[in-house]
């Protein structure tokens, strides 16, 4: 029998809750309280269920009958309507979380703050972490670079989603002002940045790798290298024939046994060396971090020899008209250049430094973190902490002799492929 407002209103609350049932599973349930609940009682996929369907008053038994009837006309068509109903309520709350984020990201847009798994972000969080390592002039043209050449045309792209037509239009903007060699630093720090995001898990593919060959070659600031043991041996043999003054002679020497950078070279200073040690200790210029080179025998020779003529001033190396500055800054160059090398397309004083971290890895099969670390450059754990300078210390001395001896055995002409020095 059909439940009417008159059997509603007459009911009487009692101490258990009790059903007043109307038709095709619809019933109100009444609570010790008074309060009057809907419910529908339907079987789905042979199961028994129950659906609430609102409260009295605010339901009205006509509502309550419009509803039921529209649940039961969902279980006809295969649909369970407390399944439908929980996934209509996720569906309202996930728009009302969409909307709100989109607001917030207008906002973050608005403000000029770096959206949240962009590429900026990522980028940001990079930098945060590199920068402790860097010099200060270093470390802004950097940041300066990504912020006027990169973040306005992909820094809102999410990390994940960045691809290499993506990047090659950001590089050949820069590119098409002319400026091809700031367009080659972008390019290796988006990748640097890139690589950073898949170790977080952040992304999964670098593309900067697929862009080689796409940008005009850089012929800017590129130092000259030889890496093949077959090419570096004549060059050796042409250096150890220099004729010329005896400062520029130890130089020539000592270059390619440190392979420091050209300026931290010339700039060596008599009190930074430690002979009892074989050790020279210095600022390195790039990251104004302490940096050790140990030195092997045929260098500590070379100073000892050339000790007599420029021991007793500041510079191991003194500038040819004043022994209170360093050497120019082309003397390096401008002797290979005498002796016949040409500095664009076979070596630089720079060059020596490619030259050390090829051989020392593909023939000596010496760990690449150690022979960065010996180049001066901001090598970090696997915890991101930057290795301090006497870090592999044993085995950066050991790379030194082993490459300093290697050098000879070049010059010599014997064993020019691969030296055997415990490897």
């Amino acid at each position: 029998m059909a439940l009417t407002m008159a059997k509603i209103n007459a009911a009487k609350p009692t101490s258990k809750p009790f059903k007043l049932a109307d038709e095709k599973g619809l019933y109100l349930l009444v609570h010790p309280n008074g309060s009057l609940y809907w419910r529908l009682d339907y079987r789905f996929a042979g199961k028994r269920k129950t659906l609430a369907l609102g409260v009295m008053p605010e339901t009205t038994l006509k509502e309550a009958r419009v509803k039921r009837d529209d649940a039961r006309k969902q279980i006809s068509d295969g649909i369970d309507p407390a399944e439908a109903r929980k996934t209509e309520k996720y569906t309202v709350v996930e728009q009302a979380r969409q909307k709100s984020e989109a607001a917030k990201i207008e906002q973050m847009i608005q403000d000029g703050d770096a959206l949240p798994g962009s590429f900026e972000e990522i980028a940001l969080e990079w930098f945060a972490k590199q920068e402790s390592g860097w010099a200060a002039s270093h470390s802004s043209k950097i940041i300066n670079r990504f912020r006027a050449d990169v973040f306005p045309y992909m820094g809102r792209t999410p990390v994940a989603e960045i691809t290499a037509p993506e990047v090659l239009r950001v590089l050949e903007r820069i590119e098409s002002r002319g400026t091809t060699d700031t367009a080659h630093r972008a390019k290796q720090n988006i990748g640097q940045v890139m690589r950073y995001a898949i170790a977080t898990g952040r992304a999964k593919y670098d593309p900067v790798p697929s862009l080689r060959g796409a940008l005009t070659p850089n012929k800017k600031n590129h130092f000259a290298a030889v890496t093949e043991p077959a090419q570096i041996a004549p060059l050796l043999r042409i250096m150890a024939g220099y004729r010329g003054s005896p400062v520029t002679r130890a130089a020539l020497t000592i270059a390619p046994l440190v392979f420091v950078r050209p300026g931290e070279l010339r700039s060596m200073e008599w009190a930074h060396i430690d002979f009892d040690a074989a050790e020279w200790r210095y600022t390195a210029s790039k990251t104004e971090q302490d940096h050790l080179v140990p030195l092997s025998r045929q260098v500590i020779e070379a100073l000892r020899e050339i000790q007599p003529l420029t021991g007793a001033g500041r510079y191991v190396f003194p500038g040819a008209r004043s022994d209170t500055r360093p050497m120019s800054e082309n003397t390096i160059n401008g002797a290979l250049k005498r002796l016949g090398i040409d500095t664009q397309t076979e070596l630089t004083g720079h060059g020596f430094r490619a030259m050390a971290r090829t051989v020392l890895e593909e023939v000596h099969g010496f760990r690449p973190e150690v022979i960065e670390l010996q180049l001066a450059h901001a090598v970090r754990d696997p915890l991101g902490r930057a290795y301090n300078r006497t870090k592999h210390l044993t085995e950066r001395k050991r790379m030194m002799q082993v490459w300093a001896d290697y050098l000879d055995e070049l010059r010599e002409g014997s064993n020019v492929i691969r030296a055997n020095f415990g490897h």
